[in-house]
């Protein structure tokens, strides 16, 4: 294999999320069989060249063709429902030293916290996208990546006890808002995240952005600060059951009223895990020493229009000036360069301090900790109001935009709870527009 193939495969392999794809190959093959692409011309074309046949009258060989596909995407669609039980019951089982079926089928799969109905969903999904309906495009990632989405509502909405959602986290950029820009007062998430605490749900927004002051956070989330602050039909627990995880995990603020900026910052020793605790600043110093001359070099070796930011938990480049794109090759170059340095490293190699390289679609970022670090404190900082643990994984879900690219930071998230994986602020939307249908199903 010469060196341009290599790294080529090393970058694919990298970027795909192999559940999904291994998904997708598989509803490939009925597609193959049953999506009769050659129907469309086999219309009776004496009938179409007299006009006996009204517009838009239907096809039975499309429809047989439809209900065949339909049919075949939900089988296998339960069979691997049904893979995905036998995998949680595997990983549940500490006595069982053998891997699931899906373990050995998908070497990467992680954990699952709860069951994942995708049957349902793709009937769902299909009514919505028309998939089984396609004749000429096989199911997609996205496809997939939806199906996915709407099983782990259904999930987390489910009448099977201790499926009740508790806890929602979102990412900010590309999750709540366009990249880059602030949730206005008119953005239509808003009456959806305000309708999840009239349903007792905590919200924690868990961002890359790290800033050390409220008034910085105001400035981004302003429309949905404002929403809270002057709702009449929201209580005071439920207003200040909405918390910004900073940094991926290093400021905590908190809703306030009273604030000038309707944010209160929270003392880190009211909020860190007692894994946090271990983290020495010597280390942390230490690691983002490294990770800022590796930036230098890329900075340097890709010739990048693009200046060094040091924070006190972080490190990045960012374009200068600022209005100049980065393209992305450079951005995930930049990641996948500085990751594996430190992970080279002798911070890195002794893993007493975890740390985040993502590519935030401008800049480039290495933060302590990572978003499965602020999840964790927001399930730790709000706990389970009957039984005042932490919120667990099943009760938590993590909506966020980075599962892909270099870094993905929002796919950490995965190793503490249940995640949805979304496109932009319009997908946003409509899941939580989903997720209060099943919702209100449930409570009526």
């Amino acid at each position: 294999m010469t060196t341009r193939y290599r790294v080529e495969y090393a970058l694919k392999t990298h970027r795909r999320d192999q559940f999904i794809e291994w998904i997708k190959g598989l509803l490939a093959v009925p597609f193959v069989l049953y999506s009769q692409p050659h129907g469309v011309f086999e219309y009776p074309p004496s009938s179409l060249e007299l006009g006996t046949s009204p517009p838009g009258s239907p096809n039975p060989i499309l429809i047989k063709a439809r209900e065949e596909a339909h049919r075949r995407y939900a089988e296998i669609l339960h069979d691997v429902e049904l893979m995905i039980d036998d995998h949680i019951a595997h990983q549940n089982d500490p006595d069982n030293p053998f891997p699931s079926k899906l373990k050995l089928l998908v070497p990467s799969i992680g954990p699952f916290f709860t069951r994942l109905p995708l049957e349902a969903a793709f009937k769902f999904q299909d009514r919505k996208r028309y998939i089984s309906s396609r004749r000429f495009v096989s199911p997609s990632f996205n496809d997939v990546r939806l199906i996915l989405n709407s099983a782990q509502l259904i999930s987390v909405t489910s009448t099977t006890p201790g499926s009740t959602l508790q806890l929602a986290t979102f990412d900010g950029d590309v999750t709540l808002y366009d990249d880059g820009q602030s949730l206005e007062p008119t953005s239509p998430v808003i009456p959806r995240l305000l309708d999840l605490l009239r349903k007792n749900i905590k919200i924690g927004i868990v961002t890359a952005a790290g800033y050390t002051s409220a008034d910085r956070y105001y400035a981004r989330l302003h429309g949905l600060l404002d929403s809270i602050a002057t709702s009449v039909d929201l209580t005071p627990v439920q207003k200040r059951s909405v918390i910004i995880m900073g940094g991926e995990a290093n400021y905590l603020f908190q809703f306030d009223p009273a604030s000038e900026h309707l944010l209160s910052p929270v003392p880190r020793s009211e909020w860190l895990t007692a894994e946090m605790l271990l983290w020495d600043d010597r280390d942390i110093t230490q690691l983002l020493d490294i990770a800022e001359a590796a930036l230098a070099d890329c900075i340097e070796t890709l010739n990048l229009p693009a200046v060094l930011m040091r924070k006190d938990r972080a490190v990045g480049i960012i374009p200068s000036p600022p209005h100049i794109r980065i393209p992305r090759e450079s951005l995930e170059e930049t990641v996948l360069c500085v990751q594996k340095i430190l992970e080279l490293s002798s911070a890195g190699r002794s893993k007493k301090v975890p740390f985040c390289a993502f590519n935030g679609g401008n800049d480039v970022f290495v933060d302590i900790g990572d978003k499965s670090w602020g999840v964790t404190v927001c399930q730790r900082w709000f706990t389970d109001p009957e039984t005042g643990r932490p919120i667990k994984g099943e009760n938590t879900l993590h909506v966020g935009d980075q599962f892909l690219s270099a870094g993905a930071n929002d796919f950490r998230a995965r190793s503490v709870g249940t995640t949805a994986w979304i496109a932009s602020p319009a997908e946003t939307v409509e899941l939580l527009d989903e997720l209060g249908e099943l919702m209100g199903k449930k409570m009526s």
